[in-house]
């Protein structure tokens, strides 16, 4: 039922407790092995019971996770109250409490980045942007700096991103050992290009954005690397390490500035204000 995208697992072995689940006409029974041939029937009332279930699309502000609070910092799912829903939010549901219960995030977004986060009830949803076998793209909006510094500790350790500093130009030749930084070129006696980072950012550079970087011992797998204007990266990536874009950018030279997430899937951030939410409009998929 789950790999057919009719229920969550959990969703599932309720429905099949309660007798709601009928395979080829008889009421299916728990652990029973099924051929892919079969006619799965599901109940009414469980048919109903999923339409209520509500899916979420908040854009995040800096400074709040996406998940359970931590270190004193407010979880993204606090904003969904009636004040902060988006006016211009023409979906069919009414703001109820009972909402937020099971409301959890599809995916996260660190607490210094902003833009799209998705929060549902839904299993299925759920599965489709971060089960197993999840490959929804995810598009990012990332401004950056250049400062030529390669930070080796970001492809191990996802706290290291913001580890690196130049290093004097005598000892950069030095710097060549696994965990250290490593000057790749003189810039503007060694200060950060903030402007028109495009004209000064290697080519050979962009290309291990694309495809080339490992994090955590593992390779990468191919992104979508592009320049959005001169201080702009445009990042399409189909997973999601932790802190990934911050790493791999420190990887390369770069540092990150600014980071919004404008699009899972087929849904778009759009002009949804920083800070407010709309429910997933029932025309939407993913």
């Amino acid at each position: 039922m789950a790999e057919l995208g009719l229920a969550s697992r959990r969703e599932a072995d309720e429905w099949i407790g309660k007798g709601w689940v009928k395979v080829n006409g008889k009421v299916a029974e728990m652990g029973m092995q099924v051929t892919p041939d079969v006619r799965i029937e599901i109940d009414k009332v469980a048919q109903g019971q999923q339409a209520n279930q509500v899916t979420v699309l908040i854009n995040k502000p800096i400074g709040l996770v996406s998940g359970q609070a931590e270190d004193g910092h407010e979880p993204a799912i606090t904003l969904v109250q009636p004040q902060n829903r988006w006016t211009e939010d023409n979906a069919r549901f009414f703001f109820h409490p009972s909402q937020l219960k099971s409301l959890v995030p599809a995916g996260r977004l660190d607490i210094d980045s902003t833009g799209l986060l998705v929060l549902t009830q839904d299993g299925r949803v759920a599965r489709q942007l971060i089960g197993e076998d999840a490959h929804m793209e995810k598009e990012y909006l990332v401004r950056v700096m250049y400062t030529g510094v390669i930070n080796a500790l970001a492809a191990n350790s996802a706290a290291a991103t913001h580890a690196a500093r130049p290093v004097p130009r005598a000892s950069a030749a030095q710097a060549t050992q696994p965990g250290q930084v490593t000057q790749l070129s003189r810039i503007d006696d060694d200060d950060p290009v903030s402007t028109d980072v495009q004209s000064v950012f290697p080519r050979e550079q962009l290309a291990r954005l694309r495809h080339g970087l490992s994090l955590d011992g593992q390779a990468l797998k191919p992104a979508k690397v592009e320049w959005q204007n001169p201080e702009q990266l445009r990042f399409v990536l189909t997973e999601g390490k932790k802190r990934q874009i911050r790493r791999m950018c420190e990887l390369v030279g770069l540092k990150v500035v600014g980071l919004k997430r404008v699009r899972v899937g087929n849904v778009m951030l759009g002009n949804l204000p920083v800070g407010q939410w709309r429910y997933l409009a029932p025309h939407e998929r993913f």
